[in-house]
């Protein structure tokens, strides 16, 4: 049975349809508004705010939480720096891909890994023999992309500072927008100008309304997973389970696939 997100009593109130879709055992709205292209329009011309808290979450801390993560990982983790974002994919034993997520290095022996399948048990396997500790954080994480032209000038405004400017692509800083504590990155699915922020989901429903708020002279416009489809595939990202798929999950050779398969298939942007 699906669950609401942190966001759910906000998102409830706009999707008066109740059409909802499942992400990861969450309710998760397709559409809110008559139809797609409104929030699509949104994301391209303004901004559109989505729930991505159904991504799954992972803090690996400790001294070896870097060597952990570049041997799990298709890219050297220990190389990036305090304040930085990467996109990778990890494989199985045979190179074939079993999921792709962004990896933050929040401190120096701090990550914080997001995937779009549960993926605990495949970084406990690897973490024998290092010292390192993980806590599946995504139930206690609730996080929300802010994508679109005016996203800055929303956030801008939310925090009260031009702090955000000086954030780069593929940046994480600590804040604080109204008094809530939240973790921003310079990161999206979108292939516009925007932003993922991350907040304890105790602290959700104020952040989405300091959002809306802050939002409202930039035209924020709620969205759901169709508009965001979408603007995936102008954007040539790929997704779990219809670009690619789980080498574990695949009975046949013939559906699994190298990073460097995936990356020669995948669609090209249009600019």
């Amino acid at each position: 049975m699906s669950l609401g997100t942190a966001f759910f009593e906000r998102e409830q109130a706009l999707n008066k349809k109740l059409a909802w879709g499942e992400w990861s055992g969450y309710f998760s709205a397709p559409v809110y508004a008559d139809f797609h292209d409104i929030e699509y329009n949104a994301i391209r011309e303004a901004a559109g705010v989505i729930d991505i808290t159904p991504l799954y979450k992972y803090e690996v801390t400790g001294p070896d939480a870097a060597a952990l993560l570049a041997r799990m990982m298709v890219r050297d983790v220990s190389k990036l720096k305090v304040g930085r974002v990467a996109y990778s994919c990890w494989c199985d034993d045979d190179g074939k891909v079993i999921d792709d997520g962004t990896v933050s290095r929040l401190g120096e022996n701090h990550f914080r890994v997001t995937a779009a399948d549960p993926t605990l048990h495949w970084l406990q396997a690897l973490s024998r023999g290092f010292d390192v500790e993980i806590e599946d954080s995504s139930t206690r994480l609730a996080a929300l992309a802010l994508q679109g032209p005016t996203s800055r000038a929303i956030l801008r405004d939310a925090i009260g500072s031009s702090q955000i400017d000086a954030l780069k692509f593929f940046g994480v800083t600590q804040t604080e927008i109204k008094g809530i504590p939240v973790w921003i990155s310079r990161t999206g699915y979108t292939g516009d100008l925007g932003y993922e922020v991350w907040v304890e989901k105790s602290q959700a429903t104020k952040l989405w309304d300091a959002l809306m708020a802050a939002g409202k002279p930039h035209g924020i416009t709620p969205a759901g997973l169709d508009a965001l489809d979408v603007v995936r595939i102008e954007a040539g990202f790929i997704l779990l389970g219809v670009d690619y798929f789980s080498a574990p999950k695949v009975v046949l050779e013939a559906r699994k696939s190298t990073p460097d398969e995936i990356h020669s298939t995948r669609p090209t942007p249009p600019w």
